[in-house]
């Protein structure tokens, strides 16, 4: 049994290992910015090969988290989970999003969309960004400056 627990740790921190956030973009984005003209003749959304994922897909304006990462190990599920917090509210509110995280690299754009963002005029004070396999188990986190004290 011991030998087993042991196996699991170590292919668990090998999945970790084969993934890193390069860099975390946060900001509002107006819906208008994410249409091309391709979309006019097609009446599809073109990401441009990025993965976009919204809270309200109907909404496209919303404070957005472009998320680069580096997967070196093979294609799986996974789940973004956002704690973010708020000028209004020193309670994080989270947000999940499930996804597949492909081999490779990949840009995601994940939006909080319509009445799940307060306005544009409104930033995130922190954030933190926990990226979890579909055991549950955490691959990699990335977090804000503010997020914890620093020094702490």
């Amino acid at each position: 049994m011991r030998v087993l627990a042991l196996f699991l740790a170590l292919v668990v921190s090998a999945s970790a290992a084969d993934l890193k956030i390069v860099r975390v973009f946060t900001g509002w984005r107006d819906g208008a910015s994410f249409k091309r003209i391709s979309e006019y003749f097609t009446g599809r959304e073109n990401t441009g090969g990025q993965v976009v994922i919204r809270t309200q897909p109907a909404e496209r304006s919303g404070y957005y988290f472009l998320v680069r990462l580096e997967n070196s190990g093979p294609a799986q599920p996974a789940k973004f989970v956002f704690h973010v917090v708020l000028p209004a509210s020193p309670r994080p509110r989270t947000f999940k999003f499930p996804a597949q995280l492909p081999a490779g690299k990949t840009v995601f754009n994940f939006g909080l969309t319509g009445t799940d963002w307060p306005d544009p005029g409104t930033s995130a004070m922190a954030w933190k960004l926990d990226v979890l396999d579909d055991a549950g188990a955490t691959l990699v986190t990335e977090q804000s400056y503010l997020w914890e004290k620093p020094g702490q």
